[in-house]
């Protein structure tokens, strides 16, 4: 094997051991989620719904999500081959969740993949990084998704655009189809930093 073959193969082990760490997480997560469920006296009570959707234009490309809910990761996946952008849907977390207030935080990176005048976006990467806070009483669901997309009009350059949004819904254990409430839209505080050829700078994705 030369060393060129025995790189790749050691990569793509290490990408199979991260992934088997984050199921791990995952369903440690769920168990301790469940477990405080039941000893608060919230059987079959409080869930949580989870999603992110990708809104962005073909000018960027999704290269690195990280979802953290209540401080423990519960999606983390970095992909340059353009597999990670072409899932405009992924889910997040589903399954109960302790009664209260909980935070979900949202860090994913994004890389130009601008053509033609906007070709100078190849050489800029976007950090941009949210949080949001909701509340979920027993006896219902909650319905969260995070949402990226590019805030702004026509005028608005491109570089400045990257942003992430909230589409909250609440719903009864008795509604598994959706609730009758109607949806309650937030725009969480947020920072968005931008670095390429031309040097980097920051600017705010709004509040809340």
């Amino acid at each position: 094997m030369d060393g060129a073959t025995y790189v790749v193969r050691l990569r793509d082990l290490e990408q199979r051991i991260d992934e088997l760490k984050e199921q791990i997480r995952r369903s440690h997560t769920r168990l301790s989620l469940l477990s405080d469920t039941i000893l608060s006296g919230g059987v079959g009570g409080a869930r949580a719904e989870i999603s992110f959707r990708n809104d962005m234009s073909n000018a960027f490309r999704l290269t690195k999500a990280l979802f953290v809910l209540d401080g423990a990761v519960q999606y983390n996946k970095q992909d340059d081959t353009g597999a990670l952008a072409a899932q405009k849907e992924i889910p997040i977390f589903s399954g109960s969740i302790p009664p209260g207030d909980h935070t979900l935080q949202v860090a994913i990176k994004l890389q130009g993949h601008g053509f033609g005048v906007f070709s100078y976006l190849r050489g800029y990467n976007f950090d941009v990084k949210s949080s949001h806070s909701f509340t979920v009483t027993d006896g219902k669901t909650v319905e969260l998704e995070a949402i990226a997309w590019e805030k702004g009009g026509v005028t608005t350059p491109l570089e400045q655009r990257p942003a992430i949004r909230y589409v909250e819904k609440l719903r009864t254990a008795a509604q598994p189809g959706g609730g009758a409430p109607a949806p309650v839209q937030t725009q969480s505080s947020g920072q968005t930093t931008q670095t390429g050829a031309s040097g980097s700078f920051s600017a705010g994705t709004g509040a809340k």
